[in-house]
């Protein structure tokens, strides 16, 4: 690569994953290129990435002052940007017991809140609101507690949780998902998850990335 980075992210405009990575470098300031690519066009799949991702999926991260090391699986990446370069701890913490809790919720947060159907099935949209009720509920139960989910403080177990989905924030996306469903009202039965939602969402990094966003997406 030769635009003098020291990252290479591979990502989507509207795919959340490659968003939420480049949240955790815009906290730890690290320089990146992003390289977003066309899905409809089948870039993703093209061999051109797959020999980065062989998975054919988005995103992907190269760390060229790591002589090109490459990783994709958000999760991952993250695990990867703050054992190498969170020295500081701004967004990590230093205890081995803190450090497996914060790969807890990683864990958590990939297998619990994404979901997507591109066919709006009653069976499924159904099945997607209760387990976001659920996911919700496992939060507030923590969160009502403490303001943050390991060591309180700010760290990319929250952050991985507000990373950006196809139409909107993800935590706002939850509204019009499970618009109807059994009176849901976000602010009012997850109180504790509103408030932290809103934390995260006014801090720089975040509104640096949705700046971007809403660039790319205009275009």
């Amino acid at each position: 690569m030769s635009h003098g980075k020291q990252f290479t992210l591979y990502s989507h405009v509207t795919g959340p994953n490659g968003w939420k990575v480049a949240v955790v470098l815009e906290e730890l300031g690290l320089t990146y290129e992003t390289i977003y690519l066309d899905f409809k066009n089948g870039e993703h799949k093209a061999p051109e990435f797959t020999k980065y991702n062989p998975n054919g999926r988005i995103p992907a991260l190269i760390d060229h002052r790591n002589n090109d090391y490459v990783l994709w699986e958000s999760g991952a990446i993250i695990i990867y940007l703050i054992e190498n370069y969170d020295p500081e701890h701004k967004v990590s913490l230093a205890s081995a017991g803190d450090k497996l809790q914060i790969i807890q919720w990683l864990f958590f947060q990939a297998s619990g809140q994404g979901f997507n159907h591109s066919e709006k099935l009653p069976s499924a949209i159904e099945r997607y609101q209760k387990e976001i009720i659920r996911v919700l509920g496992v939060l507030e139960g923590v969160l009502s507690k403490t303001e943050w989910l390991v060591g309180n403080k700010c760290t990319v177990a929250d952050l991985s949780f507000i990373h950006l989905c196809s139409t909107n924030r993800w935590n706002e996306y939850v509204d019009k998902t499970v618009e109807g469903f059994d009176n849901f009202n976000f602010e009012k039965d997850f109180p504790a998850v509103f408030a932290w939602h809103k934390r995260l969402t006014a801090r720089a990094s975040f509104e640096k990335v949705v700046a971007v966003r809403t660039i790319k997406q205009s275009n």
